[in-house]
């Protein structure tokens, strides 16, 4: 690693400690020619697949897009930031699982609504209906009653494990 002060390429670590939960890793380094201090971060690059659009265009994957997707349907809903930052990694890492360089958007959009049905089921709701492109508010009842189905079998699931116990 270059010396940002004398450009020279003799540096030693004087400190390494992990930060953002583990993904990060700090370290303090000191030049050996002009004895200046300095800090970089190191993390790991993971190479994301690219995202094959609805019109057939190409595009590289864009976190910030998808996370402005999942906040714009969790607008005051009450999820906080943890949960929202888990399930961002939790997407990626179900997108880098599938193997693939390339996915569709609509494979990606599945992905988000799944996990928005397990976050929050308004702001499911809310991300489904402009993903859908419901043309009426029958179809958007239907898929209320579908939501509210699911509740109901994981509602009796669970009632018959506790009977069980």
């Amino acid at each position: 690693m270059y010396c940002p002060f004398c450009r020279a390429l003799d540096t030693k670590v004087i400190d390494s400690r992990l930060v953002s939960d583990g993904h990060q890793v700090r370290r303090r380094r000191e030049c050996l020619a002009c004895h200046e201090r300095y800090t970089t971060f190191e993390s790991a690059e993971l190479v994301m697949p690219r995202i094959i659009k609805r019109d057939g265009s190409r595009e590289p994957f864009n976190e910030d897009k998808m996370r402005s997707g999942l906040t714009r349907a969790l607008e005051k809903r009450p999820v906080d930031t943890e949960q929202v930052e888990l399930s961002v990694n939790k997407l990626k890492s179900q997108m880098r699982a599938t193997g693939e360089r390339e996915i569709t958007s609509e494979m990606l959009g599945n992905l988000l609504m799944t996990q928005l049905k397990e976050l929050d089921k308004v702001a499911y709701l809310r991300f489904a209906s402009v993903y859908l492109s419901f043309e009426d508010i029958s179809e958007f009842a239907d898929e209320i009653a579908l939501l509210g189905k699911e509740s109901l079998n994981k509602g009796k699931v669970g009632k018959k494990a506790s009977v069980k116990t």
